[in-house]
């Protein structure tokens, strides 16, 4: 491990905070050197960004302080622990984990590990552009495709309400929601965002801010569009501001499958309010579905068949340098983005 440096670029979260300025880009981080017989170093290329960052930002989700952000990458290993068989020096790999907002991730190999070979020992090399592709599609792929297959299984015929639906996980959804026959009902900010989802299999279109000024036009619409029923199937990744229409929105035995806090997190609720259409409340993540080896490598393969054959279209908006993470992450904050956002990890 001669020629791995003792330091390196990460993006650190120092401590908990509403501004963005708790965020450091330090570039004298520590390289996590001490490998276990299990355990691989990865020299990351790319990671994805998502909103989850976020959360451990703000305490939503507690995170043990300082730590490294990021979710997932794409990447070389560079070392290895005396135990690992199955992986070697020079093979590419895609992967979820944290503290992948660095120039290297330490990984440990497990039952349960969460890496796929993309090459094998530098062979078949995988292009700069398909490293890109797979990380920007890990975490926003696996969401949608688990999603719409586990916790409420999309059927022909069904109407089912996307929010956040020129997002990542948003425009995915659209399409593996169409594709099965069914009818995507998108909900977005603007005209633009909308042309984006109808672009990408959404059926009917709402604009909407989602910000409380419109809730019963919202309502309205969406049961215009199913003959006064209501949806099958709500897809809700904003929170606080949505969840009274989703209530609304649904028709009886409906499904409401609640991913995600960008509008705040939803107050306590009484079960009560599930009774009167006998409606199902998930709270579902996805690591939850994909835990298990059998379980990522089965998903996973289905999600790059859908990507290689053309029939899902991974939309990345923007890479960042790895050194402009704040600048990304205000951009999504802001709702100026749509499709995924990637960083760029410095050689």
């Amino acid at each position: 491990m001669s020629s791995i440096p003792k330091t390196q670029k990460a993006f650190v979260l120092t401590k908990t905070g509403d501004s963005l300025d708790v965020l450091k880009y330090q570039q004298d981080y520590p390289v996590p050197t001490d490998l276990s017989p299990h355990d691989i170093l990865i020299k990351n290329k790319y990671s994805g960004v998502n909103y989850i960052e976020n959360y451990f930002r703000t305490g939503i989700y507690p995170v043990e302080k300082p730590t490294v952000l990021g979710r997932e990458a794409t990447g070389v290993i560079v070392a290895k622990g005396e135990q690992i068989q199955d992986f070697n020096i020079g093979d590419s790999v895609a992967y979820l984990s944290t503290r992948t907002f660095a120039q290297y991730t330490k990984y440990n190999i497990n039952e349960n590990s969460q890496i796929l070979k993309l090459s094998e020992n530098g062979s078949s090399k995988v292009s700069d552009d398909d490293l890109k592709l797979y990380a920007a599609s890990l975490i926003q792929g696996l969401t949608a495709l688990t999603f719409s297959e586990r916790a409420y299984k999309v059927k022909s015929g069904d109407y089912v309400l996307v929010y956040a639906a020129a997002g990542g996980v948003g425009l995915l959804l659209n399409q593996l929601i169409r594709a099965k026959g069914a009818h995507p009902i998108a909900i977005a900010s603007t005209d633009e965002k909308l042309k984006l989802a109808s672009e990408n299999g959404a059926e009917f279109l709402i604009k909407s801010k989602i910000d409380g000024t419109d809730d019963d036009k919202v309502v309205e619409q969406v049961l215009k569009f199913t003959n006064g029923e209501g949806v099958a199937a709500v897809f809700d990744s904003l929170g606080k501001n949505s969840f009274d229409i989703s209530m609304k929105a649904l028709k009886r035995l409906g499904t409401f499958v609640s991913f995600g806090n960008a509008t705040g997190v939803v107050p306590p609720i009484s079960i009560n309010v599930l009774s009167p259409k006998n409606i199902t409340l998930l709270r579902p993540v996805v690591f939850h579905y994909i835990y298990t080896r059998k379980e990522f490598e089965q998903y996973t393969a289905k999600l790059f068949d859908l990507i290689r054959s053309g029939k899902l279209n991974i939309l990345i908006y923007k890479t960042y340098p790895l050194s402009e993470y704040k600048v990304a992450d205000q951009e999504l904050l802001d709702r100026k983005t749509v499709g995924k956002l990637v960083l760029k990890i410095p050689e």
